[in-house]
């Protein structure tokens, strides 16, 4: 069975940061997003902070008035499940958890047409495993985004054991639709971009605690010589430090790699609350929780 085109795009969890920005990506490039989570209150901010990051793009020359205007008119905030019947394609990002994503897809299952595609914005956890308690595992894919997802450009693409050509093929033109570059991954913790980041970000880490410079200077560094954009430690305190330990607890078992241990500082700051941008202190101290970019 051949997919059809992808018209209407469903986002789970779409309260959040991730959520939030995979859902402007769409709807700037067109498409209509129907943006469901359980939670009304994320959904409202969440639907600020859009609101916020676009005007400011619109400050900055990227996006006309009237381009803003459309992008906003797409998204269709719900807290309503069954909105994501009309979908030809959803994307969860919800909690990092095997079981959540598994539960979601196989209620999903009863909810959308047979041609839905399903994917997964996964970091960590196997998409053969996600699809495993849904019929249509021929029509499940990881589509992984980099925060932050309205301003990064990768998708890592990544097929279960089942997913048919054709899903593989209709997902990788929508993201390119959607102006982002898609790479191919195998089905594996942390695909590209992580398993390279997160031994890295945890070098960082390490340095902050041995006392060889403070964050500002090790993300300065890092950004001056390495010509990065963002500092591992910025990007850490944006992904969220339990995010990294999740990060860490998800590869080092199977890489059995030391660099890729979670280092105690970075427990230590998790076990004091603090997570990073979400929680207004990380390495950085933050004011407002304005979405990034805005």
């Amino acid at each position: 069975m051949t997919a059809p085109a992808i018209r209407t795009v469903g986002v789970c969890g779409a309260g959040g940061t991730m959520g939030a920005g995979i859902a402007i990506t769409a709807a700037r490039a067109g498409f209509r997003t129907i943006c469901f989570d359980a939670s009304a209150a994320g959904l409202e901010r969440a639907s600020r902070d859009i609101a916020g990051f676009l005007d400011n793009s619109v400050k900055r020359g990227k996006l006309t008035q009237q381009a803003r205007d459309a992008t906003l008119a797409l998204l269709e905030p719900t807290t309503d499940k069954a909105a994501l019947a009309q979908c030809d394609l959803v994307i969860e990002a919800v909690y990092e958890n095997l079981e959540v994503k598994q539960a979601l897809f196989n209620e999903l299952d009863g909810i959308c047409p047979k041609h839905t595609i399903f994917a997964s914005n996964t970091s960590t956890l196997s998409i053969t495993e996600i699809a495993s308690r849904c019929t249509r595992q021929d029509r499940v894919i990881g589509l992984h985004y980099c925060l932050p997802a309205q301003l990064m450009k990768l998708i890592e693409v990544s097929p279960g054991v089942n997913t048919s050509a054709a899903t593989i093929a209709t997902a990788w033109a929508w993201t390119e639709a959607c102006g982002q570059r898609p790479v191919r991954t195998q089905d594996k913790p942390g695909f590209i971009l992580n398993a390279l980041l997160v031994p890295f970000n945890n070098d960082a880490i390490r340095a902050v605690e041995a006392g060889v410079a403070d964050a500002a200077a090790i993300d300065a560094a890092t950004k001056i010589a390495l010509g990065y954009k963002m500092g591992p430690l910025e990007l850490v305190d944006l992904v969220g430090l339990d995010t990294q330990i999740r990060l860490c607890e998800a590869f080092y078992p199977v890489t059995l790699d030391p660099r890729a241990a979670a280092p105690p500082l970075l427990r230590r700051m998790v076990a004091a609350g603090h997570l990073g941008r979400k929680s207004g202190q990380g390495f950085y101290r933050y004011d407002g929780g304005r979405m990034f970019g805005s």
